[in-house]
């Protein structure tokens, strides 16, 4: 299972079109916040067949989009969140602690525009970054794929356009 995390794509949608053609087939697409109603067009620019799932973020004020969610990504419970209910700014804690208490492997989040991969007390923490606006050294536009093998095992791989 291919799975294609971004995040903070804030209605410049041209990096986020060109990843989804090239990194085609994936299996899911979770986008983490701040598509700001781009999320309308998204599923279609995924292809028919393709799970969608997102959250809004704090920039998407009249999204109808769910504020979090919990999905399966094959033996897995990811906890989706945009995170700035969780301070994210200041660190993954309170995102990790939270995906914990509901039984979460993994949690998910988007909000700092910088890409982060960690364990955190047990749960798996990432954050793709911004393929619009990215704040880490280097200001280089960022998602995640996540891959999750037949067997169980899973891996992440942070790209860079």
């Amino acid at each position: 299972m291919k799975i294609l995390v971004v995040s903070d794509t804030h209605r410049r949608d041209e990096n986020l079109r060109s990843v989804i053609e090239q990194e085609k087939p994936f299996d899911v697409l979770v986008h983490l916040g701040d598509a700001e109603g781009s999320e309308h067009w998204i599923p279609e620019w995924a292809g028919e067949g393709c799970m969608m799932a997102m959250v809004m973020g704090n920039n998407d004020f009249f999204s109808r989009l769910e504020r979090e969610l919990e999905i399966e990504l094959g033996p897995y419970r990811a906890f989706l969140t945009h995170g700035h209910y969780y301070g994210v700014s200041m660190g993954p804690e309170g995102v990790a602690d939270e995906a914990k208490s509901r039984g979460c492997d993994i949690a998910m989040y988007g909000h700092t525009h910088r890409p982060f991969l960690d364990k955190v007390d047990g749960v798996t923490v990432l954050n793709p970054g911004s393929l619009s606006y990215p704040r880490q050294e280097g200001h280089r536009p960022s998602y995640l794929i996540m891959t999750v093998k037949d067997d169980g095992t899973v891996t992440y791989d942070h790209r860079f356009l």
